[in-house]
């Protein structure tokens, strides 16, 4: 639809609301039925919104609808209609489309739209049209609520929205361009408010308590009416020019006249014109060009000064998601007549409204009444009423209702919920930086009240201001705002204004502070900490402390008094069992898995000397765990209970380190089972003012300030003082000079130095002078400082800067762990290796109990072994609190009873776990086999996988043809077991089928079953793409995983990658990233004539498949069976040869009779040594093939048999291209066959 051609309906529905004859507007008898058509249409408008862009174009609210609002208000339902129309019409764009658009086409409609709604506000702009509005509001607001009904009040929330609309209109700048003190279209419309009386009456609704449901409507109002004013300004307006606005004037102008002076005398210094073209080339000495040599200067000397390397080249483009945020507030000085009437508009605002309109507004926005995001007008009516308060005659009573801590706390908390959801909603970053600049400046308002409160001559004041000082500074959330915006600016989504005011509420921050420290002398202030709690899981408060017996004779001297109370103990019927658990039921860890907790936590309490409790742990653990009587039998005595205690005593038992690491060595070990809590610990401390100072000496904190410090020009003289207090704090109070001694902030000094305006900036260049000064006489001292320049620094590398690198290795750190020296390392080196393999017992434990320095924690002896490589990784140290590894001398006894008694077996582990008494994982019997010498290697325990026996009637052939079928066992047999065992259970369906249908037939068998039934074809057609695949492989040097074990390639491998010699896994990698060796995948066998169609669906045929060790379909995403990529090219020949040697025996072998049993005629015996014959000739065709016959082998008549044994194939399926891949195969035998010959002599061999 073309919007700019109005569509009909709305042509005929325009035209049935009247007509304007001069200035008196005729309506038509239709005119609400029109209206309220149009607002039928508004409903129903499309994402374009285009019905609302055609009655923009039409000038529908400038030609019909105001003159009916004007001159037809004494028709209530055509004027409340009316009202709904423009209330639609008006409301922003941002309402209409949700946001600004991205897309070119829904941009241009929004723009469109953003003009129409300009040109309402224009026309908006008189006295008449706010006048009836006026006159409707007074009325409807003198009934009372008892006679006020629901279209009344909708009414009057239908003119407020009006209002509100019109006013959010923003400026065409473009159209505008009007200057300060001129009368924008803004202005005018408030002037028409003015004159209306329509201000009166919003005065009226923030002041009377009965009309606190319209309060966030009339603060909304209020703030646009007010949207372009400075408080400041508007407060002086009228009272004349004050001294210190002309002397800013004036050295503005002074600024202005210096440039142009030093312009002008850099012009008079310039060769004129007319100079010649040949003046000359000079070399630039010292300044190298693109190559090598010094560079040429073709320009005159006094250009030389001028020269920069970036002249000539492109700008870089910045892309739009990296560019600075644009400032979108803008501040203009209006009439004067309009600036007087809200100067008295806010001081009788302040005087009568503003502590009851904002109560009101916060407790909306408290009990949720409120709007999403409402809170922004609450936070810009306080900024900007504050400080015209403070601006004009300062009264504290006028903002009471804000100037308190429950205020602080509120724009606080706003503050911070707005800079989290800046960083975590990145799509509308730059609307949450708009908000937090708004929570910004209303806390900066705040601050600079409390300020002024202190130099009220009122006493009470300044006490008031005292207390909210104290509580303000006390918390320690207020103190670390600014340090948290400062860390997290970002100039992409917070604009350049925002950078200023953070910098100077710092500033003002920082000034109320110091002063207030000083007037105290001491303050007391709250800290907050967050606190990793480690929560022990088996260490008791004695055992922690650290005041426990660990040595032998220790123990010994202990023991004669535990064991009086454990005999007493013994002896008292009253010792319950079930007052102590030895497992924790909330532990993840499975209670069968605790009873080594429960080891340590008896020990712990003999330690501490708690004898009662510890045998009744005893007793209580072992009516948990009786299985290997662990804690003693059922039937045990107290004599043999106290025996097993004293055991338990002397063990050593694994145990988790006792104490925190600290500093860096702070953080746990993932190994270490223990519970680790998020504490905030609250606690006081006396305040030091430098301290703070001191978290601000940061990169991120200096950049942003040299970041503002770059546009000093720009900047007030207030907003480069602040900036030049916060770098000389940094500089001269903390001494860290060195963290400006950064090449961006000494280019922006040498163009501060060099302004010919630089007497306005005296302050700034006292400064510079003093970095300066200290840089060089640092570099007269430290040669690197020159190459620091292109960094920014920390404090760390300030200080090496200053006192000399490496200063700080030798200092007391706790964060830096000492350094080892050769004598540690050496003694180290020896525990590690006296005490590696010695069974029962934690290394790093002994190597802790055994080292001289008490200083050394575990995480740093790991590393330092890992680093001296004794130790691969510092997972070779993980400790597991469930493992037991205290054996008794039975249990070892049992073990290796069970080892002998299954170690034929095929599954050796399995057996000894299903039969041992003391339950145990795994891992730890194994542990214990290779420790008792029992098992050389961890391999000789994994699960064997047994071979199918042939039947004892097969000949040679047969059983050559059943290690190919069976060959994808044999390759398992050397897997771990846990591969082993997951290939048994997903093989399971399979393997039980393969067993029922084909135990009971042989291939020989099932191939001459098939030829009987007519399956030649199929079972042709086979062999052919068996012997196909063969040579494509051959042909591509295809190797197998025997071909990988028969030539050392995986175990030569195997060596280097530690634990993966038998590998399924690395055996898969060879296969799949190893090109360079040849590996394919498995090839389909893809039938495309129906005969052999019916055979694949065949079930015999199906297995003869399955015998042939040819792949079924995985899944359902296969439809085809598949020859598997692991059969080398002679198991392929093999397995085609079974299949021929099938069809040549069905050929020549006579019809026979049945005979009776046990009777074995000629023609048997003539069958028997054919097959020998046919099978030897197989043999030798191989062999001649790879080039290995032997002349007597090729003199048997074998050999003439071969081609009837093996027929030439038949290309039923080849294209041409195959035949010609074929014959050129044959003609020209490659280098890779040679290869093969000594892979399958090795197979032969074998």
């Amino acid at each position: 639809m073309d919007l700019y051609m109005m569509n009909c309906e709305l042509l005929a529905t325009c035209s049935a609301l009247g007509y304007l004859e001069g200035d008196t507007y005729h309506k038509e008898p239709d005119c609400l039925e029109s209206v309220k058509d149009l607002i039928r249409y508004l409903r129903h408008e499309d994402e374009t919104r285009d019905v609302r862009q055609q009655l923009g174009a039409a000038q529908i609210l400038q030609s019909d609808l105001l003159p009916i609002l004007t001159q037809h208000r004494q028709d209530k339902p055509l004027f409340d209609a009316v009202i709904r129309l423009m209330v639609n019409l008006t409301q922003p764009a941002l309402l209409c489309f949700g946001s600004v658009p991205k897309e070119p086409s829904l941009g241009h409609h929004f723009l469109q739209v953003l003009t129409y709604l300009q040109a309402y506000k224009e026309a908006f702009a008189s006295e008449k049209a706010f006048g009836v509005l006026s006159e409707t509001l007074y009325e409807l607001l003198q009934l009372g609520w008892e006679e006020r009904q629901e279209e009344d009040n909708l009414l009057i929330e239908r003119i407020l929205l009006l209002v509100r609309n019109i006013l959010h209109v923003p400026a065409d700048l473009d159209q505008e361009k009007k200057i300060d003190d001129d009368a924008s279209v803004h202005d005018q419309l408030l002037w028409a408010i003015h004159l209306s009386g329509l201000d009166d009456l919003l005065l009226f609704l923030a002041s009377s308590p009965a009309e606190q449901q319209w309060s966030l409507h009339v603060l909304e109002i209020v703030s646009l009416m007010f949207r372009d004013q400075n408080p400041e300004q508007l407060a002086g307006a009228g009272q004349g020019r004050l001294a210190q606005e002309r002397s800013t004037d004036v050295a503005e102008l002074e600024v202005l006249r210096q440039r142009e002076m030093a312009e002008k005398k850099t012009r008079a210094l310039q060769r004129g014109n007319r100079h010649s073209r040949f003046g000359g080339s000079y070399i630039v000495q010292g300044l190298k060009s693109i190559g090598e040599r010094d560079l040429v200067f073709h320009k005159g000397l006094h250009n030389l000064r001028n020269y920069s390397s970036d002249l000539g080249k492109q700008p870089r483009r910045v892309p739009k998601r990296r560019q600075a945020a644009r400032e979108l507030s803008t501040q203009r000085r209006s009439a004067l007549n309009v600036r007087l009437f809200l100067r008295d508009f806010c001081s009788e605002f302040l005087e009568n409204c503003y502590n009851r309109l904002m109560g009101s507004v916060k407790d909306h926005l408290l009990r949720e009444k409120a709007q999403q995001h409402d809170e922004t007008y609450y936070m810009w009516a306080l900024a900007f009423f504050m400080a015209f308060n403070r601006a004009a005659s300062f009264q504290p009573a006028l903002v009471s209702e804000t100037l308190s801590v429950r205020t602080f706390h509120f724009i606080e908390q706003n503050l911070t919920n707005y800079y989290e959801m800046m960083l975590t909603d990145r799509k509308e970053a730059a609307s949450w930086a708009r908000r937090m600049h708004l929570a910004l400046k209303a806390y900066q308002e705040l601050l600079a009240t409390v300020n002024e409160m202190d130099m009220s001559p009122d006493e009470a004041v300044r006490e008031s201001s005292r207390i909210i000082k104290n509580n303000i500074f006390y918390v320690m959330e207020y103190r670390e705002l600014f340090l948290t915006l400062f860390r997290k600016f970002d100039e992409r989504c917070q604009p350049r204004s925002f950078l200023r005011d953070l910098v100077e509420t710092t500033h003002l921050f920082l000034k109320m502070l110091e002063r207030f420290c000083r007037s105290r002398g001491n303050l007391m202030v709250q800290n907050k900490r967050k606190k990793r709690k480690k929560k022990k899981k088996v260490l008791d408060q004695a055992i922690a402390s650290g005041n426990v017996p660990h040595s032998p004779g220790e123990l010994e001297a202990v023991w004669p008094a535990l064991a009086e109370q454990l005999q007493c103990c013994a002896q008292d019927p009253e010792l319950s069992v079930d007052s102590m658990v030895p497992f924790d039921a909330a532990s993840e860890v499975p209670v069968e898995e605790q009873r080594a907790e429960a080891m340590v936590r008896i020990q712990d309490c003999l330690l501490a000397g708690q004898a009662p409790q510890a045998l009744t742990l005893l007793r209580s653990a072992r009516e948990v765990w009786p299985e290997g009587d662990v804690f003693g039998s059922q039937d045990i005595s107290p004599e043999e209970e106290i025996q097993l205690l004293k055991q338990i005593l002397s063990a050593p038992l694994p145990r988790q380190e006792g104490q925190e690491e600290q500093g860096a060595e702070e953080e746990e070990e993932e190994d270490e089972e223990e519970e680790e809590l998020q504490v905030v610990q609250v606690s006081e401390k006396e305040f030091n003012f430098l301290d703070y100072l001191k978290r601000f000496a940061c990169s991120t904190v200096v950049r942003a300030y040299v970041g503002l410090l770059r546009s000093y020009q720009r900047n007030s003289a207030h907003t480069n003082h602040c900036v030049v207090k916060m770098l000389h704090r940094l500089a001269h109070d903390l001494k860290m000079e060195a963290l400006l001694f950064q090449l961006s902030v000494f280019c922006i000094f040498n163009r501060l130095l060099s302004d010919p305006a630089a007497g306005a900036y005296k302050e700034l260049v006292t400064f510079a002078k003093y970095i300066l000064g200290k840089f060089f006489v640092l570099a007269a001292v430290n040669q690197k400082a020159f190459v620091e320049l292109l960094f920014w620094k920390n404090t760390t590398v300030v200080r090496e800067m200053t006192e000399g690198y490496g200063s700080l290795d030798g200092g007391s750190s706790s964060r830096r762990a000492p350094t080892w020296s050769p004598e540690e390392e050496a003694h180290l080196r020896e525990l590690y290796l006296a005490h590696k393999d010695v069974e029962g017992q934690d290394v790093v434990d002994v190597i802790l109990a055994h080292l001289n320095s008490a200083s050394r924690t575990r995480k740093q002896i790991i590393h330092h072994l890992v680093r001296l490589g004794l130790a691969d990784s510092v997972k070779d140290f993980q400790r597991k609190g469930t493992r037991i590894v205290l054996w008794t001398e039975d249990q070892e006894l049992e073990l290796q009873r069970l080892f002998e008694e299954f170690q034929d077996s095929d599954d050796v582990l399995s057996n000894i776990m299903k039969n041992i008494t003391a339950k145990r994982s795994r891992a730890r019997i194994v542990d214990k086999l290779l420790a008792l010498g029992l098992v050389a290697e961890r391999r000789e325990l994994y699960k064997k996988r047994r071979k199918k026996l042939a039947p004892s009637s097969l000949s040679n052939g047969e059983e050559s043809l059943k290690d190919v079928s069976q060959g994808n066992l044999e390759e398992e047999e050397h897997l771990p077991e846990e591969e082993s065992d997951e290939d048994e259970e997903k093989g399971q369906g399979s393997e039980a089928e393969q067993v029922q249908g084909s135990s009971f037939l042989s291939t020989e068998n099932l191939g001459q079953s098939l030829h009987q039934e007519g399956f030649s074809a199929p079972l042709l057609w086979l062999q052919n793409c068996l012997i196909r695949v063969a040579n494509d492989r051959e042909e591509d040097g295809e190797w197998t995983v025997n071909d990988f074990r028969r030539t050392g390639v995986l175990e030569a491998v195997g060596d280097l990658v530690k634990g993966w010699r038998t590998s399924s896994f690395f055996t898969s990698l060879l296969y799949g990233y190893c090109p360079v060796l040849g590996c394919s995948q498995a090839v389909p066998l893809v039938p495309l004539t129906e005969e052999n169609e019916e055979a694949m669906e065949n079930k015999q045929f199906q297995q003869l498949l399955c015998k042939l060790g040819i792949r079924p379909p995985a899944s359902e995403q296969e439809t085809f069976w598949r020859i598997p990529a692991k059969l080398s090219p002679t198991q392929l020949r093999r397995v085609a040869a079974s299949l021929s040697q099938a069809e040549e025996e069905k050929k020549l072998q006579p019809e026979l009779e049945p005979k009776v049993p046990g009777e074995q005629g000629p023609n048997e015996e003539h069958c028997k040594e054919h097959r020998a014959q046919a099978l030897k000739a197989l043999l030798s065709a191989r062999k001649k093939k790879a080039g290995l016959a032997s002349s007597e082998e090729e003199e048997t008549p074998g050999g003439n048999e071969q081609l009837k044994v093996a027929p030439k194939k038949r290309q039923l399926l080849d294209s041409d291209e195959e035949q010609e891949e074929d014959e050129g195969r044959n003609r020209a035998p490659g280098i890779q066959k040679k290869k093969r010959f000594q892979i399958e002599d090795e197979d032969e061999n074998d």
